[in-house]
């Protein structure tokens, strides 16, 4: 097995791009529509992470949750709370099994969970 990119159901372009490009940080790396008024099937990358992102039904559901390990996830949690993003404020936590993690919703109800191991590697 190589890697793993998760999709994610969206339903609006502007919050898509919002929340991603402008908020995230990632990178638009392409998109895809079988005509002008089908739905949208676009990748988003950053730091070697891929997000496929879909508006198409049968693709997935709203409300997945998927976990991203970063080396520093308290950099990630202090880039994004400069931005004084309207919609979210995530805090940095400590959680009980020692990870560090900033737990994110999309406009679209689908969590983010980075996430930073415990010294032990937990």
């Amino acid at each position: 097995m190589q890697n793993v990119t998760p999709i994610l159901r969206i339903f609006d372009v502007a919050k898509t791009r919002e929340f991603y490009l402008h908020y995230l940080g990632f990178a638009w790396d392409w998109e895809h529509r079988f005509d002008d008024h089908a739905p949208l099937y676009a990748q988003v990358s950053r730091e070697g992470v891929v997000l496929h992102l879909s508006e198409h039904h049968g693709d997935c559901c709203p409300g997945a949750a998927v976990r991203i390990q970063l080396a520093d996830v308290a950099a990630l949690h202090a880039e994004i709370s400069a931005k004084n993003y309207r919609y979210a404020r995530p805090g940095l936590e400590t959680v009980p099994w020692g990870e560090r993690q900033v737990r994110i919703q999309d406009p679209f109800h689908n969590r983010l969970i980075f996430f930073t191991p415990d010294e032990g590697g937990a």
